[in-house]
């Protein structure tokens, strides 16, 4: 792809600034794309910088970024170009946040703590939230993606902090994220979560017994209010949240996990005949695939939420129609998961509701 050109009308809208530098991402020229950010941010005053910024981070940089996760989902980015342009937003957040650090030069409301959850590799969502708590007077100690609990929990203990932000993107993440929730209020230290993978509205953060912040917004309103320290409850087992757990099917999936994917795999080939075709790299990618339907059961019993689940099967349907793979290959995986499991109940309850959404035609769908 050729570079694009940084327009400089200081007449442009957002929308038409957003498209250039969604051109300079997908282009992977990260020259252009912090150029135009920081043409975007202009020159405005102390005063004006920090609204200034915070709005180039979630009008311009955000809506980007979203788009390159619906362009790869829609095979029109290879992950190779997605991880690139996924760089290059943080860049653009880097520039934006050097800049408005000059001016962060006023009391501090408080400190708190943003982190990913254990396992969770997307941290551009706690980075923005990080930096625009950043610009609204807080202290911010910012961990990144993929912090092992204990390593948080003793980063609390030398660094005590009004509060820790938690963010998890992706269901599979739910049980260490409700490990960290647990183990930092073990410490005293209040839990504000944030991100898609605790579900619509923060329902498996608020069962879990964290606060649901569902933006950075909200999560500064709250951390205004302030949050209670927590007590001598804050210390339990995970079933104590979600007592559904001692039925032990999360359990007995985890562990069986290797032999689940293998058997469907097994089961998958002789079901599905184009299978006998495909390339070593396509093999390849077909186990990858059974790993996530499989992590992803274990997550929808662990919290025991169905929907988690289907809706996982729908979107991987939506993807294998995109790339040539028809959707209802999908049928002899799970009913090789259900011949496995046939004496869970809630599993096999949440494989036939996956099932079901495979043979029914969904809105929009041809019948």
């Amino acid at each position: 792809m050729t570079s694009p050109s940084v327009v400089t009308d200081e007449t442009l809208s957002f929308d038409v600034l957003r498209e250039q530098l969604w051109r300079a991402v997908i282009a992977c020229d990260d020259t252009h794309a912090v150029a135009l950010t920081r043409y975007a941010l202009g020159e405005p005053g102390p005063a004006d910088l920090p609204a200034a910024a915070e709005r180039i981070l979630l009008e311009l940089i955000a809506p980007v970024q979203r788009r390159v996760g619906l362009e790869w989902a829609a095979n029109t980015l290879t992950v190779a170009q997605e991880h690139a342009a996924t760089a290059i937003s943080a860049r653009c957040v880097t520039a934006v946040a050097d800049r408005a650090a000059r001016t962060l030069t006023g009391p501090s409301r408080g400190r708190v703590t943003v982190a990913c959850v254990e396992g969770e590799w997307h941290a551009l969502p706690a980075r923005l939230v990080a930096e625009i708590l950043r610009l609204r007077g807080w202290t911010v100690d910012y961990l990144g993606a993929q912090v092992p609990t204990e390593h948080l929990v003793a980063h609390l203990h030398a660094r005590v902090a009004d509060a820790v932000l938690l963010s998890c993107s992706t269901p599979p993440q739910l049980p260490a994220a409700h490990t960290a929730i647990s183990a930092c209020q073990a410490g005293g230290t209040p839990v504000l979560a944030g991100g898609a993978g605790f579900g619509p509205q923060g329902r498996h953060a608020l069962r879990m017994g964290a606060e649901w912040a569902a933006d950075a917004d909200a999560a500064h309103t709250l951390l205004e209010a302030g949050l209670d320290r927590p007590g001598a409850s804050a210390v339990r087992l995970a079933n104590h949240d979600l007592p559904h757990l001692d039925d032990q099917e999360y359990t007995a999936v985890k562990r069986s996990k290797r032999q689940l994917i293998k058997q469907a795999f097994v089961d998958l080939e002789e079901a599905f005949p184009p299978m006998a075709a495909y390339s070593a790299v396509q093999r390849d990618r077909t186990a990858e695939d059974l790993d996530h339907i499989v992590t992803y059961l274990a997550a929808a019993l662990y919290v025991d939420d169905a929907e988690l689940f289907t809706s996982f099967v729908a979107w991987t349907a939506d993807i294998l129609g995109a790339r040539g793979v028809p959707p209802h290959s999908l049928l002899p995986v799970l009913d090789s998961l259900l011949r496995r499991l046939t004496d869970f109940p809630r599993a096999v309850r949440i494989l036939a509701a996956a099932r079901k959404i495979l043979t029914v035609p969904r809105p929009g769908q041809p019948a």
